[in-house]
This record gives structure tokens, C-alpha cells and sequence, in this order.
């Protein structure tokens, strides 16, 4: 892809010796593209989600090369951003809903038909959004994070974004995903289908998760992801700390469980009303 191959070649040049004007008609290419959903900062290939590292340069080449300046927008409204960096625009045949009240979307982020924000919201570049998605009031779904489609992230989710190091993945969640509110997945967590993320948990990659009905112990590592298993229901935990004084103080610990797997009362229980849509 000849795309591909230049931003490859100038993400190799110092910052002080590249030429800004192709840097500016490349990434506005690279934006264009993912605005469109016909490249993605991590793809599913092979039965297991891969980082387009180039995708990821031509990001960071965009903020290395940009300049500050400002976006006028009306006498309520500006902001100052690098000129690389732009909000993105919607037409209503897109399909995309967007209340009024604060929400943002930056250029570079693909938000696929039937999408729903709800305000205040933010979406960062590099962002991929499946169709019938929901993302609520307060919730950020950060730089490269990738979402499936009819996934629910409600009041306050924070979806965390990696851009650095360019090899490191994503946040990936799957289709049909409920994410209760007030939650925050980080640190290229990946979340299986039809999961569900209880009010309140954290998930990092550098936090176990403990498995009650299959009495395992989920964790990243140095070749792995944080994975959270299909259909699985994960809630707010604690565990001892295993330490003479936290033992005298009866301390504990917060970690993510997961108490059962996805059944009909669950998928009752987490049914969205079409109707609001």
C-alpha cells in the first residue's frame, strides 16, 4: 500500500529535516481512510486481534508535525489543537446520532451507522465504533481503541487509548459487550463477546482476574493480552492481602470477578430499550 510505505519512510525522518506539507497530504489521507472504516489501528486476523503498527506511526507523525493553532468555531465555542488535528464532521445520511451537548468526535475516528452519543462524550482518533453502539454521557473512548458493534458503554466508561509504544495493543471490545457505569478498561485489555463489565470494575493489565466458576486467574503477560472470556460477567471484588499488618487490620484489596457466565436473566437484565435509539 503505497500509504502504507510513506508514512513508514517519513516517521524515519527527524522532525527538524521532514517536509511538512507532504506530512500534512499524508495524514490527511491516513485520516480520511479511517474516518471511512478501510483501515484500523488493530484488525482480527488469523483468530486473534493484531496491531497495524503503521496506522499507529502515521497517528503519532500527525501530532509530531502539527503546530498549534486555533479552531475558531463561534462566540461560544474555539479550541487549540495541532493543526494536524481537527474535529470530525458529520452529514445526517451518515446515520450517526450525536446529542447536542458537548460531545466531540476527532478527526481519524470511524463511528459506524446507528451509533448513539450521548452528551458530554469524547472519541479520539484512531477509534473504531461498530454499528448500534451506545456511548453514554461522560464516557471517553480513547486513541485507537477498537469497538464492536451493539456494545453499551454507559454514564462515565472510560475506554483507555494506546498509542505508545506503537506495538503495544489497543483496548478491544467485542460486539455486544454491556459496560456498567463508572467503569475503566485500560492497558489493551481485550473483552470477549457478549461480556459483561459490572458497575465500577477496573481492568488494567496489570490486575488479576479471578475466575469462580472455572477457578482460574486471568492476567496479562509478557506474550498476552488481559482477555476477559466470552459471555463473562465480571464484578467488583476484593482479596486478602496476605501480610502481617494488613492481616491485623483486616485489609483487602480490590480485583475484578467473574461470578458466572452470560444466562437469560442476564441477557434480561441488560436489555436496551430499541426505542431510545
Amino acid at each position: 500500500m503505497i500509504l502504507q510505505q510513506t508514512i513508514e519512510r517519513l516517521f524515519e525522518i527527524p522532525i527538524d529535516k521532514i517536509d511538512r506539507e507532504e506530512v500534512q497530504q499524508v495524514v490527511d489521507q491516513l485520516k480520511l481512510a479511517l474516518n471511512r472504516g478501510e483501515i484500523r489501528s488493530a484488525d482480527f486476523q488469523n483468530d486473534s486481534w493484531q496491531v497495524n503498527t503503521w496506522v499507529k506511526k502515521g497517528i503519532l507523525l500527525a501530532f509530531r508535525a502539527g503546530e498549534l493553532r486555533e479552531f475558531p468555531g463561534d462566540d461560544v465555542f474555539s479550541f487549540f489543537d495541532k493543526d494536524t488535528m481537527g474535529v470530525r464532521q458529520f452529514t445526517v445520511n451518515q446515520g450517526v446520532r450525536i446529542v447536542p451537548g458537548g460531545s466531540v468526535v476527532r478527526d481519524g475516528a470511524f463511528i459506524a451507522k446507528g451509533v448513539v452519543m450521548m452528551p458530554p462524550s469524547y472519541v479520539n482518533i484512531g477509534a473504531y465504533i461498530d454499528e448500534g453502539t451506545m456511548i453514554d454521557s461522560h464516557a471517553l473512548v480513547g486513541s485507537c481503541a477498537q469497538i464492536g458493534k451493539r456494545v453499551h458503554c454507559s454514564a462515565a466508561v472510560q475506554i483507555g487509548g494506546v498509542l505508545e509504544p506503537i506495538g503495544s495493543m489497543p483496548v478491544i471490545i467485542e460486539d455486544d459487550v454491556f459496560i456498567g457505569g463508572n467503569c475503566g478498561i485500560y492497558e489493551g485489555t481485550i473483552v470477549k463477546q457478549r461480556a459483561v463489565i459490572g458497575a465500577g470494575v477496573v481492568l488494567t493489565g496489570g490486575m488479576p482476574v479471578y475466575d469462580l466458576v472455572r477457578r482460574s486467574i486471568y492476567k496479562k503477560s509478557g506474550t498476552s493480552q488481559l482477555i476477559i472470556p466470552e459471555g463473562a460477567v465480571v464484578v467488583a471484588g476484593n482479596r486478602q492481602i496476605n501480610n502481617p499488618f494488613a492481616q491485623e487490620n483486616k485489609l483487602s484489596i480490590y480485583t475484578p470477578v467473574i461470578i458466572k457466565y452470560r444466562d437469560d436473566k442476564t441477557d434480561v437484565s441488560t436489555l436496551l430499550e430499541e426505542s431510545l435509539r
